[in-house]
């Protein structure tokens, strides 16, 4: 019982050593010749439209969603000239970036991670190498720079969509024009939320992006191992994602009243 325990610990701390030292890998190869701008760009591309209906689908229910449900308590206190202001602090500082992120790491980091790992153990990535072909920067950092451009792009959508969501609800209640709650939304929005709101999907995009490659990358045990390396890039990345969260959140919390 005791061998296996600590067998545990070391390959715990031995996976966390390999993750440190792809990571940085990734951080050397970035700014190495061949940049495989075009290759970026088409994956980019991909994984935003792949993503498009989706992201497009949850974040138009969750405004009106949160809407429905902000709105009994703020009309007990007779304040619900205030909820575009409330949805659109939710939905640009939190909801919208989280959201997406959260379903990037279900649909694409998990896709990653399977295409990857079915690369690995096909032998594909190997015979790159033969091929004097560097599968590393070409697998590895044009995915990893692909979700860091894309997902921050999708946050912002997603926000978009919700608030509008949310303004249909509220239209169905009061007469207001789409302008005119817009701006009422952004009328409690500072720099430093979108700022921080740009962050953070930058930081969820590299992670689910540098998690999905580790994973598929370094897959093993054959088609089994495809799988499992599918499911931990998801659990991995939704876990990190929720740490990234709370610690972006205390700094940003700590600039604004610094």
């Amino acid at each position: 019982m005791k061998q296996v325990f600590t067998r545990k610990v070391d390959d715990f701390f031995i996976g966390i050593y390999d993750a440190f030292h792809f990571t940085v890998r990734f951080f050397k190869e970035i700014f190495k010749r061949p940049f495989h701008f075009r290759e970026i760009i088409s994956l980019s591309y991909e994984i935003g439209l792949k993503s498009l209906g989706l992201i497009t689908l949850t974040g138009f229910i969750i405004g009106i969603v949160f809407t429905k449900q902000s709105r009994p308590a703020l009309e007990d206190f007779g304040a619900t000239s205030w909820l575009p202001s409330l949805i659109g602090i939710a939905v640009i500082r939190a909801l919208g970036p989280l959201v997406t992120a959260l379903i990037s790491a279900g649909k694409i980091g998990s896709g990653i991670g399977a295409e990857l790992g079915s690369m690995r153990v096909t032998e594909q990535i190997d015979a790159m190498e033969v091929s004097a072909i560097n599968p590393f920067k070409y697998l590895v950092v044009t995915r990893v720079m692909a979700t860091t451009i894309a997902i921050p792009i999708l946050s912002f959508y997603c926000s978009f969509v919700g608030l509008l969501g949310s303004y249909f609800n509220v239209h169905a209640h009061e007469s207001i024009s789409l302008i005119s709650y817009y701006q009422n939304a952004f009328s409690s929005i500072s720099f430093l939320d979108i700022f921080g709101s740009a962050v953070k999907a930058v930081v969820y995009g590299f992670t689910i992006g540098i998690v999905g490659t580790y994973k598929g990358f370094n897959a093993t045990q054959g088609t089994r191992g495809v799988g499992k390396a599918a499911n931990q890039a998801v659990v991995l990345a939704i876990f990190l994602i929720f740490i990234e969260e709370l610690a972006i959140v205390q700094v940003i919390n700590f600039i604004r009243y610094f």
